[in-house]
């Protein structure tokens, strides 16, 4: 009980208002609103203290020549001197940065030294009004009276600031009137009383409304502050804590770490599973990072599926790698939602203050650059910036910015590869390959300049100038081949990409089922049902759709079963091996009688030799691909190849 008794008092004591009645607060929200309160207090002082120097001058004068004098000039010289000290120092406070959170200590100091002036004021009435004159006493009791007033006003934001010294003050000025008989002290003892119950309830309603207005603020500014969806802190909540670990760091040669991670395929199940779930996810991947860090790690989402962290302690790399492993790790178990299990891993990248830079952009380039290395490498893996890192980030900036002028200046081109029909040893079509001859870098391999198109939206125009240039092409070849164009997921996911593709074959005059779409298991994955209704759509236009890269997905016979694909592509991993390795043989037969089942015909890539050529002829395989049967050329030299049997043909150089 006495524990209880002496923790109310301290609550009191800090300016806790809920022994009045007032709303309630806890830490650190506590800590700002006492800074608030001290800061309006400060405000108030200096004024404060200079009503105290003039007030206790006045008294001097008003019992000047009395028995009293010598008394008042001791009182009054030790106001004065309390006061200046006071002032001062209340001037210097004010002018120094403003704390954002103050202790419970300082607020009890406060309400200490505001009782300590308030005693000192009450003795006034208690040493001079019983001996003064008439005059001295009507200078007394307004004095007390404007100094209660006065405290109040100032101590407003505290109650028992303003407790601690106003009633010291009537309490002095009770005793007085008490010891004086004269009838007219009763009704100024009345007036005494209203006046305090009247100021005490003024100032714990404008306490109470500062107090509240205060918490409402936080409350707005830590909305402000907060992902809606996680809770954790967001991008704006993030900034300011980078900027003050930035500045720790340049003042105190602090050390800190920066992570940046995202969830390698959560565009594919937000695509597959609906916002609804990709959201469940988002919190669930929350609630797990709060486990695998630390209190003083700083989570923030910052955007979709990436988040950031700030860690300040043990920023040694090998605790950081170990402190990354424990989040990677911390993904790998599926996540269950809504009964489904989703498995959604995470890349990681690290850059590390002050060793990698000391300015916020650089710092957060870094930790990009190194994300993007780490998700190049596959899930899971973990990535520190290196100093190569600014070259290929170099590179990759020159080329997301050329790429987009390079379709206007004919930098890009059309390259095409032959299948060969082995039912009849002749070209029954070309696939058309996208090229980037660079100005000053030269040529650009595709698998550079792809992902930073599908990245920028750039992939769109080049997609549809891709699909044109293609059918413009085979409108001009005989009526027996067809032409085979790449699509990417991210243009997949374009509504008008079907308007678009009617439009060109209309445009160009070719036959639908002159044109072939290719696509991989991985489009699948990241789009399945929409993908699904669009190949359908072209499927009844008479567009074949064919599976690239087949058997290197994770659910290819569920594709072969509830795709309308006309052809497969047998991977040239397979292909390669075949002879050589008595699985990929296997493998080979096996889904080419699988396919043939299905009414889907085999397209073999990456055939280089003539045993490769004979062993797919064996198994029955419909078409092949590669270097023995041409590489990829220039859409004028395909007149010559397409005329003439593949026995009467060299290899192309």
């Amino acid at each position: 009980m006495q524990r209880l008794s002496a923790a109310m008092l301290g609550d009191l004591l800090a300016g806790d208002l809920r022994v009045f009645g007032g709303p309630s607060t806890i830490e650190p929200l506590a800590g700002r609103i006492r800074a608030e309160q001290v800061n309006i207090v400060l405000r108030n002082t200096l004024l404060g203290m200079l009503a105290n120097i003039l007030n206790a001058a006045t008294v001097v004068m008003a019992v000047w020549g009395s028995p009293d004098q010598t008394k008042a000039i001791v009182w009054a010289s030790v106001i004065i001197g309390a006061a200046g000290f006071v002032g001062l120092r209340a001037r210097t406070s004010f002018r120094s940065a403003k704390p954002r959170s103050v202790s419970r200590r300082t607020t009890q100091n406060l309400v200490r030294n505001a009782f300590l002036f308030g005693t000192w004021w009450g003795a006034l009435p208690v040493l001079f009004f019983g001996g003064a004159t008439s005059a001295a006493q009507v200078v007394i009791t307004c004095l007390s009276a404007g100094m209660i007033a006065g405290g109040a006003a100032s101590f407003y934001t505290i109650p028992i600031a303003a407790i601690a010294y106003t009633l010291p003050i009537f309490v002095g000025s009770a005793l007085a009137i008490v010891w004086v008989e004269d009838a007219v002290n009763l009704p100024v003892a009345i007036l005494i009383v209203s006046y305090a119950i009247t100021l005490f309830r003024a100032v714990l309603a404008h306490a109470s409304e500062f107090t509240q207005r205060l918490i409402l603020q936080a409350e707005s500014e830590n909305a402000i502050r907060r992902d809606v969806l996680t809770s954790l802190p967001n991008r704006f909540s993030f900034n300011e804590r980078l900027e003050n670990a930035l500045v720790d760091a340049k003042q105190f040669d602090q050390h800190f770490a920066l992570l940046l991670f995202d969830l390698n395929n959560f565009d594919e199940v937000n695509d597959r599973f609906g916002r609804a779930i990709a959201d469940a996810l988002l919190v669930e991947v929350a609630a797990r990072l709060r486990k695998s860090t630390r209190e003083s790690d700083g989570i923030a989402r910052l955007d979709g599926d990436e988040f950031a962290i700030i860690v300040t302690c043990d920023t040694r790399p090998d605790q950081i790698r170990f402190l990354a492993k424990q989040i990677t790790d911390g993904m790998r178990t599926p996540f269950i939602i809504e009964g489904r299990e989703i498995y959604c891993g995470a890349s990681i990248g690290i850059t590390l203050a002050p060793t990698d830079g000391l300015d916020a952009n650089q710092l957060l380039r870094c930790v990009d650059t190194a994300l993007h290395r780490a998700k190049t490498l596959g899930t899971g893996s973990i990535q520190f910036f290196s100093a190569n890192d600014d070259e290929v980030a170099t590179r990759r900036h020159a080329l997301e910015r050329d790429l987009a002028s390079a379709l206007a200046s004919d930098q890009l081109w059309l390259a095409f590869q032959p299948f060969l029909d082995l039912g009849s040893d002749r070209i029954r079509g070309f696939e058309a390959l996208l090229r980037w001859q660079h100005p000053t870098l030269g040529a650009i391999p595709p698998s550079e300049f792809i992902p930073i198109a599908e990245e920028t939206g750039l992939i769109h125009s080049i997609g549809h100038w891709a699909v044109k240039t293609a059918c413009l092409a085979a409108a001009r070849w005989p009526r027996d081949l067809r032409v085979s164009v790449n699509l990417s997921a991210v243009q997949l996911k374009n509504k008008v990409l079907l308007d678009g593709i009617l439009e060109t074959l209309a445009e160009a005059g070719l036959e639908p089922r002159r044109l072939e779409v290719e696509i991989t298991e991985n489009v699948l994955i990241s789009n399945f049902e929409e993908t699904i209704s669009l190949l359908r759509s072209l499927s009844s236009l008479s567009v074949t759709v064919a599976l690239d890269d087949f058997g290197t997905g994770y659910s290819s016979l569920t594709y072969l079963r509830k795709l309308p694909l006309s052809r497969l592509k047998i991977d040239r991993s397979f292909v390669q091996d075949l002879l050589t390795d008595a699985d990929c043989a296997a493998i080979v037969r096996s889904l080419v009688e699988l396919a043939h089942e299905l009414r889907i015909e085999v397209t073999a890539e990456g055939v280089e030799t003539s045993d490769q050529l004979d062993y797919l002829r064996r198994v029955g395989c419909d078409e092949v691909q590669g270097y023995l049967i041409g590489k990829p050329v220039r859409v004028d030299d395909i007149p010559g190849i397409a005329a003439k049997p593949f026995g009467q043909k060299q290899v192309l150089q």
